[in-house]
């Protein structure tokens, strides 16, 4: 990496979360009352935005801690929204979607009937970090949540399996490693390209029909990558690069998810593309 990238990166990073901090509607303050936060079950969808959004955090990522920005971002502009924890551990407290990823499409689905039963929507919209961004797809394909979700978005999601900067294919020259890695933690196992798991997710294509999909992706990611496997293919499919929105955001693969308001403003286009506007640097500010 460039030694000015790594200047710029947590600049950057540092320049986005004071815009997080300073426009009042992406702050989350503790003392809000119950209607202008998530997870309220009380929220009833308005005829603006009439299906719910469900935040699907990422690996080791939890439901409050991955949501603290885009969750109050996309309440601020009347979204009934939710998240969920899933692919716990026994033991392991705060980090999770360390389980198998099916079982955790399990947990999606579970939820994703609560929220529908609660609002009395007919649909839900996704919208999921790293692993969250992926792990709906299961759910969508083998589990019938294609008739419960109108549109997914993935925010630098593993589609395809991540490679983590070429780590990943140093596993066979590790004997044991890949089963000790499928044994302690098979959510990461499943995302290692080639796995079982992926085999079978994307075999015979990456969508489903009905479903409308949308992917934000940054070149910058050191963790899904190569970053441009995290793209689909079908022909509902809109696939984002960030950096052809905003040259200078430097993101990565935690940032784009956790902080992001350029992302924020195209995940907002995507759950309501007939209001859509030009997402550009500026969008920090917006």
């Amino acid at each position: 990496m460039l030694p000015w990238k790594r200047v710029l990166r947590p600049l950057t990073a540092l320049l986005l979360t004071a815009a997080v901090a300073v426009v009042p509607a992406a702050t989350a303050r503790a003392d809000s009352a119950p209607s202008r936060g998530w997870n309220n079950y009380s929220c009833k969808p308005s005829a603006t935005h009439p299906r719910p959004v469900v935040l699907v955090h990422g690996t080791f990522g939890n439901s409050v801690d991955n949501w603290l920005s885009l969750a109050p971002y996309l309440v601020d502009r009347g979204y009934c929204v939710y998240s969920l924890d899933y692919g716990q551990l026994p033991g392991v407290p705060l980090f999770n979607g360390l389980g198998p990823i099916d079982k955790s499409a399990e947990q999606l689905q579970t939820f994703v009937d609560k929220v529908l039963a609660a609002t009395g929507a007919t649909k839900a919209d996704l919208v999921g970090h790293s692993q969250g961004g992926m792990m709906p797809r299961y759910y969508l394909k083998f589990l019938g949540g294609a008739a419960k979700v109108n549109a997914l978005v993935g925010i630098a999601p593993d589609n395809h399996g991540t490679t983590l900067s070429g780590l990943a294919n140093l596993l066979p020259y590790f004997p044991g490693a890949e089963d000790l890695l499928s044994a302690a933690t098979p959510g990461l196992a499943d995302q290692v390209a080639g796995s079982a798991f992926l085999t079978k997710l994307n075999a015979g294509g990456d969508t489903v029909s009905g479903v409308h999909y949308t992917v934000i992706a940054t070149k910058y990611d050191e963790v899904a990558t190569p970053y441009d496997t995290q793209f689909l293919s079908g022909s509902d499919v809109h696939n984002v690069l960030l950096q052809n929105l905003c040259s200078v955001d430097l993101s990565e693969h935690v940032a784009i998810g956790l902080l992001d308001r350029i992302a924020f403003h195209e995940v907002a286009n995507a759950l309501d593309p007939s209001h859509a506007t030009a997402t550009t640097c500026a969008s920090v500010f917006s």
